[in-house]
């Protein structure tokens, strides 16, 4: 039987009095590999004379080491230990309970407001989450989605918290609180000090915490708040700076009972073996991933620095991310537009709150670096000639 997708739901804890009813309720699908994984496996209808095609570096010669033909395992439980193992060598204390995996982060997302927020927000009924913009906007769409509240308290313009306007705003229907730290588009971490404070509130929701970029921040990751509070989730993804947007895995890390709903809600097979596999293998060799992440950041010092020494960029903002957001005198959008066309892409954040006339750059390669740095300077001499 499987450790993580139990028959029963949580019956006390934060869980259990924040879900949905029939979330509570729910008798979760137990797929074939619930119960047994290995031995001579008839339960599933897989095809046994393996697959059709393999990926191609895979082909010649033929190598179906990782049995395509066979479903994954439902949990990634080798894959959660290697999270847990590299994030607690940088002081979290969490273990495979605490850890679910997923499409990205965007699945847990998606799954946590479908547990824990009850729809009616068309009707003017129903739960709510609350957001910070400016930020990630996938929280405001999955909540539309899933006809679910939101609730607004802007960040500062210095891209800080209000976190007593934040208090004062949330009420009982108020079940999920999403902080992005470091945010999205502001680059800026929030410290863990803040975290805290709103978890030892008076709130009863839940606190995500989303730290796709957590790894280029030098603020310490929220995953260590995770054994001290019970409300506390944080979202991490491979995609940033492991370099792996492609295979699409993330993580939400929290209390146990919270993570048991959302093993029992997800769909069966939800991580394939390709992912997994990719997974493995990044977080065998964290070594890479900590010199990539240095070379970004030392990019990123240089392009910042040249932003600065630009006459028509007023702000370069702090940046603890692996991207860079700047204001210029005019004319961004268009700017952002005609760079594009051109063949370097940024991305145009005007219309986001605080962020009139920016740009968001992602830190590339120093080449990639070098031609936008000159493009931005050519283009914008364009615009206002």
């Amino acid at each position: 039987m499987s450790e993580e997708k139990k028959e029963s739901n949580p019956t006390s804890g934060r869980a259990a009095e924040l879900a949905r009813p029939n979330v509570l309720t729910l008798q979760p699908y137990r797929c074939a590999r619930d119960d047994y994984d290995s031995g001579i496996l008839l339960d599933a209808n897989e095809n046994a004379l393996g697959p059709a095609s393999l990926p191609s570096n895979s082909l010649d010669p033929y190598d179906n080491g990782m049995e395509l033909e066979r479903y994954p395992c439902p949990y990634q439980r080798g894959v959660k230990q290697l999270l847990c193992d590299y994030r607690n060598s940088k002081g979290s204390n969490i273990r495979p309970e605490n850890v679910f995996c997923g499409v990205g982060s965007d699945e847990a997302i998606d799954l946590l407001i479908r547990i824990f927020c009850t729809p009616g927000r068309t009707a003017g009924r129903g739960d709510a989450i609350m957001i910070t913009p400016p930020t990630y906007g996938m929280y405001k769409v999955c909540a539309n989605v899933n006809d679910v509240q939101i609730q607004t308290v802007p960040l500062t313009p210095e891209f800080d918290l209000q976190i007593p306007e934040m208090l004062r705003a949330v009420t009982a229907e108020t079940k999920l609180l999403f902080i992005c730290s470091p945010g999205n588009p502001t680059a800026k971490s929030i410290p863990l000090s803040d975290v805290r404070k709103i978890a030892s509130s008076t709130y009863h929701g839940l606190v995500i915490v989303d730290e796709a970029y957590i790894d280029f921040s030098s603020t310490p990751s929220a995953a260590s708040l995770v054994s001290e509070f019970d409300n506390v989730v944080v979202l991490q993804t491979l995609s940033k700076a492991f370099g792996l947007a492609g295979i699409r895995c993330g993580f939400a890390i929290g209390p146990p009972d919270v993570i048991q709903l959302m093993n029992n809600v997800k769909a069966p097979y939800n991580v394939n073996k390709l992912t997994s596999d990719a997974a493995v293998n990044a977080l065998q060799n964290t070594a890479v991933l900590e010199k990539n992440v240095r070379d970004v950041l030392d990019q990123r010092e240089i392009v910042a620095k040249e932003l600065k020494g630009l006459d028509f960029v007023v702000k370069v903002y702090p940046s603890d991310s692996n991207f860079l957001l700047f204001r210029v005198k005019q004319n961004a959008n268009e700017l952002y537009k005609m760079m594009a066309d051109k063949g370097v892409v940024s991305r145009f954040r005007g219309k986001e709150l605080h962020c009139n006339e920016c740009i968001r750059v992602t830190i590339g390669t120093p080449e990639e670096n070098r031609k936008f740095l000159s493009m931005l300077k050519s283009v914008y001499g364009e615009i206002t000639a």
